[in-house]
């Protein structure tokens, strides 16, 4: 008798409301759901409540509150294909066909290298998309419930990903790096070497020998610009429109990644001035040596 009262006093008591703090987020999530549209200022109270002060926190909550792995399940499949198709045109024409003219018998060297900057953006940015494809399935697969109709089609497209995204790292030169070591960076310390050796002789080659600097740092930042700039041209023709058709269907899942070309145009016109302070200073800096 007296085992069965302790076993009775162990018992949790009904009348005693223990809800859990999940409880109280799902209520404060849907009823910001259901009042984000039709009454801004009880939604506004709800996300006060919640922490949010500016407008990346009610992004957060936004985000946080929308339970639905995919916000257009209907169309994800169709989304995900064209992403991938879009991938794969991508890498196959990234950075083809690149021609350069005007330049006279310098004009195919001259597109070889814009060439191996456009595939180097383009490289990078197809695996970093890749990427990004492959976390956010993995993540919207993890939080969807066992029976939801969206988890067998998150699961497919996860699957493709973890068998495409390793085809997606190959080298970001269009050229094996051992041949650009040995054959062209090679030459430029040879050359850079020699001009600086030849510097320290006179005046004039001081002067010679920084005008030539100049120029090249402007050739490398035509080079690196008129490379982004077919990048861009690709990636935008290929890639943009899929990529944020996929993200759409999906929702609630931030924007598609952005490539670096812009930031390459940047590092390329911040180059561009260089020669105007180089040259200059070292014609200075050769006659206040010379005198």
């Amino acid at each position: 008798m007296e085992t069965h009262d302790a076993t009775a006093g162990d018992q949790p008591d009904p009348s005693v409301d223990k809800s859990l703090i999940l409880d109280d987020l799902d209520e404060k999530f849907a009823a910001f759901q259901a009042f984000r549209k039709s009454d801004s200022e009880a939604a506004e109270n709800i996300l006060g409540s919640l922490g949010a002060q500016d407008d990346v926190d009610r992004d957060i909550l936004l985000e946080l509150s929308s339970r639905r792995p995919l916000g257009h399940p209907d169309r994800f499949p169709e989304a995900h294909a064209l992403a991938v198709r879009a991938l794969e045109v991508l890498d196959r024409n990234g950075a083809r066909g690149v021609k350069v003219r005007g330049l006279g018998p310098i004009s195919p060297i001259a597109a070889f290298l814009v060439q191996q900057v456009a595939h180097f953006i383009v490289r990078g940015y197809q695996s970093s998309v890749a990427d990004n494809m492959l976390r956010l399935y993995s993540r919207r697969e993890a939080n969807c419930a066992l029976n939801d109709p969206a988890r067998p089609m998150l699961m497919r497209a996860r699957i493709h990903m973890e068998r495409l995204t390793p085809g997606f790292k190959r080298s970001l030169l269009g050229v094996p790096a051992f041949l650009l070591g040995g054959a062209v960076l090679s030459t430029l310390v040879n050359l850079l070497q020699r001009l600086i050796t030849s510097a320290l002789d006179s005046r004039w080659t001081q002067i010679l020998a920084t005008v030539i600097l100049g120029l090249l740092i402007a050739a490398v930042a035509w080079l690196i610009l008129r490379g982004a700039a077919v990048a861009r041209r690709r990636i935008q023709l290929t890639m943009d429109g899929p990529l944020t058709g996929l993200y759409e269907t999906i929702g609630r899942c931030g924007k598609p990644p952005r490539d670096p070309s812009r930031i390459f145009a940047l590092i390329a016109i911040i180059l561009a001035f260089a020669p105007w302070v180089i040259i200059p200073l070292g014609i200075v800096l050769a006659g206040a040596l010379g005198g």
